[in-house]
């Protein structure tokens, strides 16, 4: 005789947050963070060319892509550590030769906490968001998670 089968989570209780903001970092996709704008270049982009992107877009961080998928970040500080004063002898190299190969990223479906983790975890500020075929969908910024923070206090 063949039993029924039975669901073993079918009595499980759902999870009790202690406040809003918890419940908010643990249910809510990392997409609830402003995500965009980004702006990616490609690896063969010269540093200098990198560094004017930087700067004429009063940003910190670009990301590295290759047939739409992410293979790494270049921001201020990969400039300031691996480069630093050497730039005219480093600035017609490719920004390959000092990205971030390989970042830690979040998937567009991960909870918004998984940002922040990867930050504290990682040490990187920016984190990049891609889709689960690795397209890159957005980055997740400290001023936007600050905001995204703030708009949730505010809504409760």
């Amino acid at each position: 005789m063949i039993e029924e089968f039975r669901d073993p989570l079918e009595n499980y209780d759902p999870k009790e947050y202690c406040d809003p903001i918890e419940r908010t970092l643990a249910e809510e996709s990392v997409l609830t963070i402003q995500h965009r704008p980004y702006t990616a270049i490609s690896p063969e982009t010269s540093v200098k060319d990198a560094l004017r992107t930087l700067s004429a877009l009063d940003i910190s961080c670009l990301m590295i892509e290759e047939g739409g998928e992410l293979v790494g970040v270049f921001s201020e500080r990969d400039a300031l550590l691996k480069i630093g004063t050497d730039i005219d002898s480093k600035g017609d190299n490719p920004v390959s030769d000092y990205m971030t190969a390989n970042p830690i990223y979040v998937h567009d479906t991960s909870a918004s906490a998984s940002a922040l983790c990867v930050t504290a975890v990682s040490g990187y500020r920016h984190v990049p968001v891609v889709n689960l075929d690795g397209h890159i969908q957005g980055i997740v910024s400290p001023q936007r998670v600050t905001e995204f923070l703030t708009n949730q206090l505010s809504l409760n």
